[in-house]
């Protein structure tokens, strides 16, 4: 019994010492947003797979994506593909790797019965509007759907001023902000989902450099494919760990926001729809890309003439990974 032992022991000693260290910079504050890789580190699917990961949690006054690039992270939970676009532009050598989110969770919402209860009537109230989204998705709301610069306010994460106003509308996510204004304004807004209004864009994708890309595909690999397992488990099995774990590194959410969040996810088709369905989580199409590129390039939110084959490598996406797995 105890040779027995001593050689578990000793083969548990050589896994643990084989894990290579990777780090994973979020987009924002952990949220069940970012439950499923929260999940592959909960339930040892990282692990599994010869990974010790660490997660780093963003938030409103840091841009981990730098980190990336500077190399002091090995991946990046990016916002949405015209980042990559950015990248290319400016020669900054960061790839897309898989596409969790099949569409951006990004909505504009109303208060209902105050004359904005359809998506055509939005153009002509005042929004609420990110930095961040002014300078992006915008130009795009503007040349699609005639949307006016002018009618722009800043949105500073605070939903006060919007839920105020009866004739304003504000952008957030459909994963949040609608429980947060129920909850403090009383109110269910009505929700608008731009990825259903023509917002091509993926994502909470996978970015990591291509340094790392060339040099260790195998360990980025190791890492795509634990997350989307990360992912199936995450909408499909226990999550209670993961969820513990994002409380742990963001005590301002509660249980209600994550089941909240969880439910919209599954509502709104956000991780699985699409191609996803078929090729499973984080499945990528460049038709769609190239699709989604020439619009913003049509409404002046990206640059013209983009190699994209230089900004997204599929070669560990689309395999229908997982999809056994969703029982």
């Amino acid at each position: 019994m105890f040779r027995l032992s001593l050689v578990v022991f000793l083969l548990a000693t050589v896994a643990a010492q084989a894990a290579e260290k990777v780090v994973l910079a979020a987009n924002w504050l952990a949220e069940a947003e970012h439950g499923g890789f929260y999940q592959a580190l909960a339930d040892g699917t990282y692990a599994k797979y010869g990974l010790d990961v660490a997660i780093l949690p963003g938030g409103p006054q840091k841009n981990n994506r730098l980190l990336l690039a500077a190399g002091k992270v090995d991946f990046y939970m990016g916002d949405n593909i015209i980042g990559q676009f950015s990248a290319l532009a400016e020669n900054i050598p960061i790839v897309t790797l898989a596409a969790i989110f099949q569409k951006d969770p990004l909505v504009f919402m109303s208060h209902p019965g105050a004359g904005f209860d359809r998506f055509e009537d939005l153009p002509k109230a005042k929004a609420f509007v990110g930095l961040a989204t002014l300078t992006t998705l915008w130009p795009w709301m503007e040349k699609k759907w005639g949307f006016v610069r002018k009618n722009a306010a800043p949105y500073t994460y605070n939903s006060t001023p919007f839920i105020a106003d009866k004739t304003s509308i504000q952008q957030g996510y459909a994963t949040s902000e609608p429980f947060t204004i129920a909850r403090e304004g009383g109110f269910t807004p009505n929700v608008f989902l731009l990825a259903d209004h023509g917002f091509e864009t993926y994502s909470t994708t996978i970015e990591t450099r291509r340094d790392l890309l060339e040099k260790n595909p195998d360990l980025v690999r190791r890492f795509v494919e634990a997350s989307i397992l990360g992912w199936v488990h995450y909408l499909h099995g226990d999550n209670s760990a993961a969820n513990a774990a994002i409380k742990a590194q963001n005590p301002d959410i509660d249980d209600a926001q994550i089941a909240f969040s969880i439910a919209q996810m599954k509502r709104f088709g956000i991780v699985e729809s699409g191609d996803a369905l078929t090729k499973g989580i984080g499945a990528i199409d460049m038709a769609r890309v190239q699709r989604h590129y020439a619009e913003m390039v049509e409404a002046g939110a990206a640059a013209k003439g983009l190699d994209l084959a230089k900004g997204f490598d599929l070669r560990f996406v689309n395999k229908g990974l997982g999809l056994d797995q969703k029982q």
